[in-house]
Formats: structure tokens, C-alpha cells, sequence
């Protein structure tokens, strides 16, 4: 499933998906991600600076506790990115999950940090 707020990307999305969306495996759903809730195993989000950071932990609360995250952010200030992070620390810290990987990449304006991982469970032993 690919969710965004934004119409476009729906139409965008399926054309490059087609074969998987003919086969079943793939659906393309305008909406906005904190209202969905979702029982994937892997649940990526290349755009976290696009979301506050109210928004980020009500998608998080949302998610299952055993699903994998991989989560993408930079430190590219534009007015469209209202979450961004001013290094690798900060989004780890901006994301509150128990990383299993971490990495940056550094690009001519801005560089992009990754992270991977599952959730932070405050109710295990």
C-alpha cells in the first residue's frame, strides 16, 4: 500500500505499480497516514520531515508493535519540511524507536539520514 495526503501522488503510484496493482499486490490510497491504521510487517516513511512531530507520534501510536520502520528524514530547510533534523542523533531521537540500523548520506544540499527499527514497547518485561 502507498498512502499520501496529496491526490497526485495516488494516480503516480499506481502507473509505476501497475503489474503489482493487476496481480493484487499493490493499492495506491489518497489519505491521511494518521488516520490509517495498519497491520503490515514493514512499514516505511521516506518523508518524515513533512510531518510535525504530533502528527509523527499519533501515525507511531497507530502502528503495530512488531512491525518493522523504516523511517527517512534530512536536514534540508525548506518551508515544506516542518520536521527536519539537524543530525543523525536528532531524528533518532526525533523518532523514539529502538534502532536496529542507522546512516546517513551526504548529497550536495542536505544530507539524509535513515534509521531502522521497531518500537519502543513500555509495557514489556
Amino acid at each position: 500500500r502507498s498512502i499520501d495526503i496529496d491526490p497526485l501522488c495516488q494516480h503516480v503510484a499506481t502507473l509505476m505499480n501497475k503489474k503489482e496493482e493487476m496481480a493484487g499486490r499493490f493499492r495506491a490510497v489518497t489519505s491521511d497516514m494518521c488516520t490509517i491504521r495498519s497491520d503490515a510487517d514493514v512499514i516505511i516513511n521516506t518523508s518524515c520531515e513533512h510531518i510535525t512531530q504530533d502528527d509523527y507520534d499519533l501515525w507511531l501510536s497507530g502502528l503495530p508493535n512488531n512491525s518493522l520502520l523504516v523511517l527517512q528524514s534530512n536536514n534540508y530547510n525548506i518551508p515544506e519540511h516542518v520536521r527536519t533534523a539537524d543530525s543523525l542523533e536528532d531524528f533518532k531521537k526525533q523518532c523514539g524507536i529502538n534502532i536496529l540500523w542507522s546512516g546517513q548520506l551526504e548529497l550536495p544540499l542536505y544530507t539524509r539520514y535513515m534509521i531502522i527499527g521497531k518500537q519502543s514497547c513500555l509495557n514489556e518485561s
